[in-house]
């Protein structure tokens, strides 16, 4: 039996494992793919403290984890298909077989929402982003449209448009959703035009974008925006596909956890993009992933 296992290998799961590692906890860190999570779809990270020139994605999750086998946490893939969540024991069902464990972390993250839409699959990477904080600087003094309307979305256009020479916000309804102070800040700025009523029904472009096809919901009128980026903020999608039943969730389906991020299920803790929080970003995914194991630290103690 492990005393700890982590599912998902993005910056929280690493930080789990590297700080489970060095406590000598015996840790299994589980990844069905390959670790770094959304991180390695992220080209140039400049907001992790410790890069004043920013760093690759890639570079930044591999230095994590060789950081992390320095220690000897051992890290495999496999695919978790089910888990087993009871106060006395956990079990975590696998396509390589059965594993139990004293104590599990949650780190499996959360998916961007997709519009579902003509030409956004084939162009993700190719100038449909899903991350302005991460992007902008790849569209200076360029246009692009940002599909959305509450906090986040509003948030990341006023950030582009510290890159972007225009940035056009889509938004199905009349009224933005965001708080009212965001959405005063965003509509006092000249270079942010907002297109009420409005969605996308096509992105067009072959090998990197060209602009988007929009329609008016109201008048069904039909339009093309002529753009060289598509910024996406219709929500998260969390990946508790796993836990739903057995964890406490919030409306929006991520795990509920306390400061220590303890669920709702003694033993069972969850850190990074899976948690119910208000922001979602490698800095702090990697202070739970820390803060975690000194929970799960206190727990193993108090079973002894």
């Amino acid at each position: 039996m492990e005393d700890l296992i982590i599912i998902g290998a993005g910056p929280a799961g690493l930080t789990a494992g590297l700080y489970a590692a060095r406590a000598r906890l015996k840790t299994l860190l589980l990844e069905k793919l390959s670790p770094g999570g959304q991180v390695l779809m992220t080209d140039w990270v400049e907001n992790y403290p410790g890069f004043p020139d920013g760093i690759s994605g890639f570079d930044l999750v591999d230095k994590m984890r060789r950081q992390a086998e320095k220690f000897d946490l051992v890290i495999e893939n496999q695919e978790v298909s089910r888990l087993e969540l009871s106060p006395e024991k956990k079990v975590v069902v696998t396509d390589k077989g059965n594993l139990e464990t004293r104590a599990l972390i949650l780190t499996s993250g959360a998916t961007p929402r997709k519009l579902g839409i003509e030409g956004e699959e084939l162009l993700i990477g190719k100038g449909v982003s899903y991350c302005a904080t991460c992007d902008a600087p790849f569209y200076r003094d360029q246009e692009v449209a940002l599909i959305g309307g509450g906090d986040t979305a509003v948030e990341e256009a006023i950030f582009l448009t510290r890159f972007a020479a225009k940035v056009h916000l889509i938004h199905r309804r009349d009224e933005l959703r965001a708080t009212k102070l965001l959405r005063e800040r965003v509509m006092a700025l000249d270079q942010v035009n907002i297109v009420w009523d409005t969605v996308p029904t096509r992105i067009v472009g072959d090998t990197e974008v060209k602009g988007v096809d929009l329609k008016n919901v109201k008048t069904g009128k039909t339009s093309h925006l002529p753009v060289q980026g598509v910024f996406v903020f219709v929500g998260y999608i969390p990946n508790t596909e796993l836990v739903k039943g057995q964890l406490e969730l919030d409306k929006l389906g991520f795990v509920v956890t306390n400061n220590d991020m303890q669920t709702s299920v003694p033993g069972v803790f969850a850190a990074g993009d899976i948690r119910s929080k208000i922001l979602r970003q490698i800095a702090t995914a990697v202070g739970e992933g820390a803060t975690a194991v000194f929970a799960v630290e206190r727990y193993l103690e108090s079973l002894k």
